[in-house]
């Protein structure tokens, strides 16, 4: 088994950052404190740090003719949670920078992505594979 990775990001608010995370993206809270929560984000750890105001914006690099984030995070789903966090997150009016698309179609690396910010700017990927072995296809 992989180990689960772990991330700590900045947030300006907890409240908000329970509502995002916990209620929209459905991430099980684990300890916290006045200034942190642990989530359990899809299988590993991520961390939301409160801190007064957020660093710089991300820069974008370009990806398959999309406008693509840096730095973002996210995780690899099975391609029916990816669809259902999709509509989950479409239903709630989230605007994707990188709406949900199929990239790199027909090619080696084939996948499902989508990418959108948090309230407080992070920007999230997503992505499924329909053969998880085309993972780290080249």
């Amino acid at each position: 088994m992989t180990q689960p990775f772990h991330l700590a990001i900045p947030v300006t608010n907890l409240d908000d950052a329970n509502q995002f995370y916990g209620e929209l993206l459905g991430c099980e809270k684990g300890r916290s404190d006045t200034q942190w929560i642990d989530w359990n984000f899809f299988g590993h750890q991520l961390v939301t740090h409160c801190v007064n105001e957020m660093p710089s914006p991300p820069s974008y690099n370009g990806v398959d003719d999309h406008a693509v984030p840096v730095p973002h995070f996210g995780v690899v789903l099975t391609m029916g949670v990816w669809q259902e966090l999709a509509e989950k997150v479409e239903a709630a009016n989230i605007e994707f920078i990188v709406a949900p698309y199929i990239r790199f179609k027909g090619k080696p690396g084939e996948q499902a992505t989508m990418f959108f910010k948090d309230p407080f700017g992070n920007a999230l990927e997503f992505k499924a594979f329909a053969d998880i072995n085309q993972l780290f296809a080249s």
